[in-house]
């Protein structure tokens, strides 16, 4: 979940190290730091906290040079200190690595490497001693394979970098189970962790595969093998622009964020009437398993319903976290969704791998062209939202829920199972959506007063039905990632059976209750809140006064197809949460304690 940044070129060093890492910090605040070639030796600065107390170090003590590694820390081992912040150096300094990853067996490593003097209590600095052992082995004239006899004594996951003091121009990399892709430019080139760090440099990016090793320096890259062996490689043309990474004047990225929900949407529903760009959907598939993690397994929740209503299959949505460690549901029949939008999740790799295994065929949805999970999958569905830099997802969120929809009427067609009108409304409702987001956000003011008047000595319960009760956990999820209060999602249904317990006047009920197969039961679960002196907010659709009469407060959203109703219903809940967190002062961009892409368990 860290960030790396690397560059070897004709440029200074600095700036493009800094100006990577402001772009990958949402992979991890807690500490950062870097390492220039600076005059035949390693200058290196570090500083605990956000990237703004390096940058003051750094503007006291500028670093000169042309080559250079850059870091941002997500803690795993070691506390937030500027001794355990990376990079990391041998013992005579003339090394440096920077780590993205684990080393599960760096306790044992450390016992082995006697003589060596440890400086930090992070698992990261037993690589920069390991890669100095082998270095002194090889007679310091072979750095890559020095590299690779070091990762062969390394359990875990990781991405590296690695820069010689004595290899002027030359930078190595590193990657098993987890993000690096090289940049390559004109006189120049670039390692980052993603490519948010890259745009601004270059379009042509070559993403690392399982297991390899890179060379680069100022005239090229080369890639090989852990045997040393040549690999010869297209680089991909990426098409996002460098500026979608700016605020765009908005407070925060997660404001943009919410705010370009109505492109995003559209771009989702462009084209995808006749086919679902190219994927090739199995008519007999007996069973599907929906695999991902957090907002993204909410996601899952609503195509499991939309596809069992409009496909007749049955659905799984499993926790990529639990089915690693579980006995395998996949098999040749099923035909496994893995969802993330990173396309780097570990938890969701590692339950693709098993899926593969067993024999099951993968269809990937993801964001990122050229990720891991868009390389291994058989098949992948790319969702349309761009780059997204707040670490809560927004936008990412309703463009997962509308390619799983679409990707449920796509696949009820070629079953047989859903009728060419049917089809027809489906689309012709997700093309009303873009519109239909602007009409919710234009009406979204009133939603500051709520979140500034319950952002203090309340709680949060968030309930919903059907295609909702995604809505209700992800609406939760918000609110507990960037506020930090507490929030839960429940089945509305599930009230009466332990939850009602926790309602008094203290409790804010937010429900989930736009027109649909369930509208009424949602209605009386209001109701049983009321009467124990429950707060209630409702998401409602416009004129439905049966909802307007047992809630306190209502915010409607426009009348649609009730399987479209997560994408406008849960804009106000993301809106909620935003400017809750506002009022009581959260880095709502940058959360405590969360990074935007989990690539560690």
């Amino acid at each position: 979940m860290c960030g790396i940044v690397g560059y070897v070129g004709g440029r200074e060093a600095l700036p493009v190290l800094l100006d990577g890492l402001k772009r990958l910090e949402y992979r991890g605040y807690d500490s950062s730091g870097v390492v220039v070639l600076n005059g035949g030796g390693l200058k290196v600065e570090r500083a605990p906290g956000k990237l703004a107390a390096l940058e003051l170090r750094l503007k006291a003590r500028p670093i000169a040079g042309r080559a250079g590694l850059g870091h941002t820390r997500w803690a795993t081992h070691g506390g937030v200190t500027e001794g355990n912040a990376h990079p990391h150096r041998s013992c005579d300094g003339t090394i440096a690595v920077v780590h993205n990853g684990i080393v599960e067996n760096y306790a044992e490593l450390r016992k082995e490497l006697r003589g060596h003097s440890f400086t930090s209590d992070t698992d990261t600095e037993v690589v920069a001693h390991l890669v100095e052992h082998f270095y002194r082995k090889q007679g310091g004239k072979h750095p890559l394979r020095a590299l690779t006899l070091a990762l062969e004594k390394i359990r875990g996951s990781f991405a590296l970098g690695v820069i010689f003091a004595d290899h002027p121009d030359l930078l190595l990399a590193a990657r098993v189970n987890c993000p690096l892709v090289l940049g390559i430019g004109k006189g120049e080139n670039f390692l980052a962790s993603d490519l948010s760090a890259l745009l601004r440099h270059t379009r042509r990016i070559l993403p690392l595969e399982e297991g390899e090793v890179a060379k680069i320096d100022r005239d090229g890259v080369q890639v090989f093998d852990r045997r040393l062996g040549k690999i010869r490689r297209r680089p991909l043309r990426i098409s996002w622009k460098a500026d979608t990474a700016a605020k765009g004047g908005y407070a925060h990225f997660m404001l943009k964020e919410i705010h370009e929900q109505q492109q995003t949407i559209a771009a989702e529903v462009q084209g995808r009437d006749r086919a679902l760009d190219g994927v090739r959907l199995p008519r007999d598939v007996e069973r599907i398993v929906i695999v991902a993690c957090g907002t993204a397994w909410h996601a899952g929740l609503v195509g499991k319903t939309a596809i069992e209503e409009l496909a007749r299959v049955p659905v799984e949505v499993g926790l990529a976290s639990e089915l690693r460690y579980g006995d395998s549901p996949f098999g040749p029949g099923t035909l496994t969704v893995a969802v993330s939008q990173s396309g780097e999740t570990a938890d969701t790799m590692a339950a693709v791998r098993m899926a593969q295994a067993a024999g099951s065929s993968v269809l990937a949805v993801t964001n990122v062209r050229g990720s891991t999970l868009a390389r291994e999958a058989e098949q992948v569905l790319f969702m349309r939202a761009g780059l997204e830099v707040g670490v809560a997802a927004t936008k990412t969120y309703t463009s997962q829920v509308m390619n799983l929809v679409l990707l449920a009427a796509h696949l009820g067609r070629r079953r047989g199972t859903l009728s060419a009108g049917r089809f027809q409304s489906i689309l012709d409702g997700a093309r009303r959506l873009p519109g239909q987001v602007e009409r919710v956000l234009a009406a979204a003011p009133g939603i500051r007063k709520w979140a500034k008047k319950f952002s203090r000595g309340y709680d949060f319960m968030y309930i919903g039905r059907r295609y909702n009760l995604a809505t209700a956990y992800e609406g939760a999820l918000k609110m507990k990632e960037i506020s930090y209060l507490h929030a839960e999602g429940y089945g509305a249904g599930e009230m009466k059976h332990g939850p009602l317990a926790l309602v008094d006047e203290k409790m804010v009920c937010v429900a989930i209750a736009p027109r649909g197969r369930v509208t009424e039961k949602m209605v009386s679960n209001i109701q049983e809140i009321r009467a124990r002196k429950g707060r209630v907010i409702a998401i409602a659709t416009e004129g439905d006064a049966l909802v307007r009469g047992v809630a306190d407060h209502v915010f409607e959203i426009p009348a649609c197809d009730e399987m479209w109703s997560p994408v406008l219903a849960v804009i106000p809940l993301q809106l909620f949460a935003y400017h809750a967190a506002t009022a009581l002062g959260r880095d709502v961009d940058q959360p405590r304690n969360l990074a935007k892409s989990v690539t560690v368990e």
